[in-house]
């Protein structure tokens, strides 16, 4: 095998143990700082890393977009992530991140990119408290959870390229979402998602399809509601399937992961036949291969509801 493909292999099956890897890099100094933090990216949503190419600036386009790249025959929009973030760089704009999520590809303009780390999921705790505008949707922790760890600000690009072009991301039309989705009585849909953007699209298409639900910000924030729920089941004598119609989790989460969270709850007895949908940004197939070894019972790119709907139906209607 290739050290290319043995590298590809390891990384996919480090979603396996509830571990990721996060590209860092800066983007200069904040107001009212001389010092340069840390920020981060899922290596997965990371295509390729090139030197700073010729940009062609387009007219009228927003002040934040920087412009267009040619890059091997495709046009790419390359994004001032400085400039979103209120950083200013201090040796200019010198590295593009290429990135593919969500059924996009766009280039985020960086200062410098400083190392790739492997970490637990468990080392990254969500930053929504600390942050209004969505931005930043978590803190990791590098070194492990010491009180002297570097820490580093990991970006929900998925909100920050919607604030740019709302047109990015798909709104929910209630007309074009299909008939309603009819749950057994007394159940709902248990989601994850750490993303704001994400939670108030996804809440927007559940509502659409006229399911109860409840929502949570990280996987194990949903584990956590699994079991309180498995135990108040255990009382009234009722399967948990009675109380839980389906899990819809992203992948991507502090704490806990959408992997580890479908892998604990296909393994748990007292889950048996709440199918589990995986919702993610995270495309292409190593993670739906990796999806379908976890024992998730579907997998959905985001965000298109109509397209969420039918795999909830489908799912919904194998049981």
């Amino acid at each position: 095998m290739s050290s290319a493909q043995q590298e590809i292999d390891e990384r996919t099956n480090l979603a396996g143990s509830n571990k990721f890897e996060l590209l860092l890099f800066k983007l200069g100094s904040s107001a009212g700082s001389d010092r340069s933090e840390l920020f981060g990216i899922n290596v997965f949503k990371i295509r390729e890393i090139v030197a700073m190419p010729e940009i062609t600036v387009v007219a009228g386009a927003s002040p934040h977009l920087l412009g267009v790249v040619n890059l091997r025959g495709q046009v790419i929009s390359v994004i001032d992530l400085p400039a979103i973030m209120g950083c200013q760089p201090k040796t200019g704009l010198n590295i593009m991140l290429v990135t593919e999520f969500a059924r996009t590809t766009q280039a985020f303009a960086v200062e410098s990119v400083e190392d790739i780390v492997r970490l637990d999921w468990g080392q990254v705790l969500s930053a929504e408290a600390s942050t209004a505008d969505g931005l930043v949707t978590s803190i990791a922790r590098l070194d492990g959870n010491t009180d002297r760890s570097r820490l580093a600000q990991v970006l929900d690009v998925e909100t920050i390229l919607r604030t740019l072009t709302p047109s990015s991301g798909s709104d929910v039309n209630p007309e074009t979402i299909g008939p309603k989705i009819n749950l057994k009585p007394g159940t709902i849909v248990l989601a994850a998602d750490d993303s704001i953007v994400a939670r108030a699209l996804i809440e927007q298409g559940l509502e659409a399809m006229g399911v109860h639900y409840i929502m949570t910000k990280t996987g194990q924030e949903a584990w956590d509601h699994l079991q309180s729920v498995a135990r108040v089941a255990e009382t009234e004598g009722k399967p948990v399937s009675d109380k839980i119609a389906l899990v819809l989790t992203d992948l991507e989460m502090p704490e806990m992961d959408g992997f580890t969270l479908t892998r604990n709850i296909k393994q748990d007895t007292r889950f048996r036949g709440i199918p589990v949908v995986i919702h993610s940004s995270l495309t292409g197939n190593a993670n739906e291969d990796h999806v379908r070894n976890v024992g998730a019972d579907a997998y959905v790119a985001k965000f298109v509801a109509e397209e969420l709907a039918a795999t909830m139906r489908k799912v919904l209607t194998q049981l």
